[in-house]
């Protein structure tokens, strides 16, 4: 059976429309009209992957889903009104992995969830080789210590938790130490989106990051802007 998916939204034809595509993949889709009943389902049913609308009657999308990140690391893509920046900017700082704006290509929402759940499968320890016991892939920076195979990040000794980008972020800065990569670049290397357009997405989750490792998030240790181009990772693996 393919990955349970919960879409959540107050208009019925984007429920439709989302489940039709998504079924025709391979999910398997609930979904909710309300946030009041998007919660009920993700607790009873537990889905891989929520979809989830900002404006909403009652309970909104934000709510949604700082209840949620307060409890689980779920992948959510969130979907916002045409050119609302602002309600995108809100969403991605209380932690959605993705967005959509009205109205949006249903065939791209699809790849979209594709994409996060390709890189779910690749994170899972089980996922690798399970006739081959792998030592945990430790990589180790002054203060900083990244378990590639758990997803598990320590700063200074202490357990912190990343959700599903922020880790792929991280990840793919510490296998690069000092290359600079451009919003672009990762918007294509982390989201699996070529896109040269809107990367506020990148943005946002580089702040967010910043804020979980850096002791000062405004003069960061790690993760450095190279103004003009993007940014890169300062560090030096420790052997």
């Amino acid at each position: 059976m393919g990955s349970l998916v919960l879409v959540v939204d107050d208009e019925t034809n984007i429920i439709d429309v989302c489940t039709v595509y998504l079924e025709r993949e391979g999910y398997q889709v609930i979904s909710a009209g309300n946030g009041e009943e998007a919660i009920r389902l993700w607790r009873l049913h537990h889905p891989q992957l929520i979809i989830l609308d900002l404006m909403m009657p009652g309970k909104t999308g934000w709510q949604v889903c700082e209840e949620i990140r307060n409890e689980q690391d779920v992948p959510i893509i969130m979907l916002t009104a045409l050119g609302d920046e602002t309600d995108r900017l809100m969403g991605l700082t209380m932690g959605a992995d993705d967005y959509l704006t009205k109205p949006f290509s249903p065939r791209e929402l699809v790849l979209r969830a594709n994409g996060i759940m390709r890189r779910m499968q690749r994170s899972k320890p089980e996922a690798r080789n399970a006739d081959v016991k792998l030592p945990a892939h430790l990589l180790k920076f002054p203060g900083l210590e990244i378990n590639v195979l758990h997803r598990s990040v320590r700063v200074n000794g202490k357990e912190i938790e990343l959700t599903l980008k922020e880790f792929e972020l991280l990840h793919v800065f510490v296998g690069h130490p000092e290359q600079v990569f451009s919003r672009n670049q990762l918007l294509s290397k982390v989201w699996d989106t070529d896109y040269d357009g809107d990367t506020t997405t990148v943005t946002v989750h580089i702040r967010r990051l910043r804020e979980k490792i850096e002791a000062n998030p405004s003069e960061p240790r790690y993760i450095k802007t190279v103004w003009g181009i993007g940014y890169k990772f300062e560090g030096r693996e420790l052997t």
